[in-house]
């Protein structure tokens, strides 16, 4: 782990691996001591945002040094989000031929799959889930973006599932959509997947 500081009220951590990344959120989240206001994990990165009056950026540089995680007893996770999914996406035969099976069986292997938010980004609420046991076999990303990917497609890319919270231009493999609403702003908690939850992908009809 590498501190590196951000102004006088954050330190970047950085991590050689996602695993390291999810299990440093997943400690500092659970033992966080007061004076640290917000930790914003990432692929590689965990942002820990600071109250300086409460914790200096010394003595929070030591506590975070002090709690390094063991990435190999990260399992700590947030409560479980299930979403239903008509799975009819464009591109389940490119995901069939990644996985080196029949499009019914990514369906079956996707929904069977229990998913962690390891961090949120792309756009408020876009969340990027990793399986919670094994991978799956990674998926390549789109030759070229398309324009327009509506709201609720439920797509994969490299060892990501992920799932569009709005209309916007994507280059992710499209297998399915959903009608959960990713991202209110209007709710107290506004992104309905945060980093550290469990989600159950559900298939139904259209």
């Amino acid at each position: 782990m590498r501190l590196l500081p951000c102004g006088d009220r954050a330190l970047l951590a950085e991590f050689a691996s996602l695993e390291s990344a999810r299990a440093a959120h997943a400690r500092w989240s659970a033992e966080a001591p007061g004076g640290i206001v917000e930790l914003v994990p990432a692929a590689r990165t965990v942002l820990v945002r600071l109250d300086p009056a409460v914790l200096g950026l010394g003595a929070a540089e030591h506590w975070l040094a002090a709690h390094e995680p063991d990435a190999v007893a990260m399992a700590t996770v947030g409560g479980l989000v299930t979403l239903p999914v008509v799975y009819n996406g464009d591109d389940l035969d490119v995901v069939a031929e990644a996985w080196g099976c029949s499009p019914a069986a990514v369906v079956e292997r996707h929904a069977a799959t229990e998913w962690v938010c390891a961090f949120i980004g792309f756009a408020p609420g876009f969340p990027y889930l990793v399986p919670a046991g094994a991978a799956l076999p990674p998926v390549p990303r789109r030759a070229t973006s398309r324009p327009s990917v509506p709201a609720g497609a439920v797509a994969l890319a490299a060892e990501y599932c992920g799932i569009y919270p709005r209309c916007s231009p994507g280059g992710w493999q499209l297998i399915g959509r959903t009608d959960a609403v990713l991202w209110d702003a209007d709710r107290v908690d506004p992104a309905l997947v945060a980093p550290g939850a469990r989600v159950r992908f559900t298939a139904v009809r259209s």
